[in-house]
């Protein structure tokens, strides 16, 4: 079988998370079409994490920042970069892990 890139996909989860989460996955379902393996984690430890609660929501982040460590490539979705966006980014960087950055209609800028 062969071996699907790991893309951590990084997209605004705080304000209307619902419709976020629901970006998150037709961004997780673009770049599985592109051959990809997509990690998004706000999508899915806010199954079982509340983001509203501080101490979760830190744990969640931390949680992602060690799936992004085993990522190829960190994908960033959306109109804005979030603060916690910033902090994913920053560390993929750190990591020397390519970032690709594209707008919400998933067209690469």
């Amino acid at each position: 079988m062969k071996q699907r890139k790991t893309v951590y996909i990084c997209s605004p989860l705080r304000g209307a998370c619902e419709a976020n989460i629901i970006r998150a996955n037709l961004y997780s379902r673009y770049a599985y079409e592109q051959g990809c393996l997509p990690i998004a984690p706000h999508a899915i430890f806010t199954q079982f994490l509340d983001d509203h609660e501080p101490s979760e929501r830190k744990a969640g982040m931390q949680m992602g920042l060690q799936l992004l460590e085993k990522c190829d490539e960190l994908w960033a979705f959306g109109l804005r970069i979030t603060e916690g966006m910033k902090q994913e980014i920053e560390a993929a960087k750190k990591l020397g892990i390519k970032t690709r950055l594209f707008n919400q209609d998933m067209e690469e800028q």
